[in-house]
C-alpha cells in the first residue's frame, strides 16, 4: 500500500482509470472491469466529472454515474475514489460558484456523502487563483472533500496554490496529476518532480501507457486501416526511439513473467514521488497486466536501464 502525500490514504499503488466508462466500456462491463479490480485488491478509482461527454449522445457524468452505481451495489470497503471539476459542459473552469455547484453534482453521482480526493482539473487562468484555492478550501472545511490536488498545472502555479493555501489557512493539496510515462519524461521530471519533493506532494500520472503505446501493440506508424482513435494517437511514438523502449520492456517484463504494460506502470511506480500511475481497462482482459504492474517490483539496473533507453536532456540556463 501506497500513501499519497502527507494524506492518510492508503491505496493500493495503481489507480483504475474511469475515463473509458461510459464511452468504450458500457454499464455491465464497466462493472465487471471494476469488479476485476478490486477482486484483485485494487481500491483506487480516477474519474472526472467530464467524462465522457466527447460521446455522442452524453453529456458529462457518465463515468462518476457508473461508478457510484457499482459502489451502491458492490458496497465494497476502503475504496478511494478521486475526480475532477473544470471541464464538464454545465461547470466550466474554477470559479468558487461553478467548483461549488460541480462538486455537489458529482456527490450525487457518486452517492458518496464526500469525495476522498478532488483534483483541479485544467488550470483556468481567468479566474484569481485566490477564488479557486478558497473554493477548494470551502469543500474541504464543510465536509464535502477530503482532500484536493492539481492535475495540468505548472510548477510555478502549483507553487502559487500551496502559498496562497498557506495564507487564506485552507488546505493544501496533497498529489499532482500530470502525464507522464517513458516516452514523455522531460517537463515533469525537471519542474513537476521537485515541486513534489520539495512540499511532499504525490505524483498520480495519467497516460501512464502513452495512449497505449507502452502495451506493445503498436509499433508501427502506419495506421492504414485503423480506425481507432486509440491506434492513431498511440502510433506517432513507435519511432526507432519508441521502439527501443518497448524492447527494452519486453525484455525486462520476460524475466518477471510480466508483460510490456505491467513493466512500463512499474517503471513509473520506481520514479521519485510517484504514488500510482492511472491506467483503464475496457476489457476485464486487460486488468490483469495493471495489477502487476502495481505488483512488480523493478531491480536499481532495470530501472536503469528504461531509464537510459528514454532518456531526454533537461534544459538549460
Amino acid at each position: 500500500m501506497t500513501r499519497i502525500g502527507h494524506s492518510d490514504l492508503d491505496i493500493f499503488p495503481l489507480a483504475l482509470g474511469g475515463n473509458v466508462f461510459g464511452w468504450t466500456a458500457d454499464r455491465d462491463t464497466s462493472f465487471a472491469v471494476l469488479d476485476a479490480f478490486r477482486e484483485g485488491g485494487g481500491d483506487f478509482l480516477d474519474t472526472a466529472d467530464s467524462y465522457s461527454s466527447w460521446k455522442p449522445g452524453n453529456s458529462g457524468g457518465e463515468s462518476e454515474t457508473i461508478i457510484g452505481e457499482w459502489l451502491a451495489s458492490r458496497k465494497p470497503a476502503g475504496v478511494v475514489v478521486a475526480t475532477k471539476v473544470s471541464q464538464h459542459p454545465e461547470f466550466k473552469g474554477l470559479s468558487g460558484a461553478t467548483v461549488r455547484a460541480a462538486a455537489e453534482a458529482s456527490l450525487r453521482r457518486l452517492g458518496v456523502d464526500a469525495i476522498d480526493l478532488y483534483y483541479a482539473h485544467f488550470d483556468d487562468e481567468s479566474v484569481p487563483l485566490e477564488e479557486t484555492v478558497a473554493a477548494f478550501g470551502a469543500l474541504v472545511a464543510d465536509g464535502l472533500v477530503r482532500h484536493t490536488a492539481v492535475s495540468n498545472y505548472s510548477a510555478e502555479r502549483i507553487q502559487e496554490w500551496i502559498r496562497i493555501a498557506r495564507n487564506l489557512g485552507v488546505a493544501e493539496p496533497i498529489a499532482v496529476q500530470p502525464h507522464y510515462n517513458l516516452v514523455h519524461r522531460g517537463d515533469v521530471e525537471e519542474h513537476i518532480v521537485p515541486v513534489a519533493q520539495e512540499h511532499g506532494l504525490s505524483l498520480v500520472p495519467y497516460f501512464a501507457l502513452a495512449k497505449g503505446f507502452l502495451t506493445g501493440k503498436y509499433r508501427t506508424t502506419d495506421v492504414t486501416g485503423q480506425s481507432s482513435p486509440r491506434a492513431t494517437a498511440a502510433a506517432q511514438y513507435a519511432t526507432p526511439a519508441g521502439l527501443r523502449i518497448i524492447d527494452a520492456l519486453e525484455r525486462i517484463g520476460d524475466a518477471h513473467g510480466v508483460s510490456i504494460a505491467a513493466t512500463a506502470l512499474a517503471w513509473l511506480r520506481a520514479q521519485p514521488s510517484v504514488a500510482a500511475p492511472i491506467a483503464s481497462a475496457s476489457q476485464v482482459a486487460q486488468v490483469a497486466d495493471l495489477l502487476d504492474g502495481a505488483r512488480t517490483d523493478l531491480d536499481a539496473d532495470e530501472v536503469f536501464e528504461l531509464n537510459r533507453v528514454s532518456e531526454w536532456t533537461p534544459a538549460t540556463a
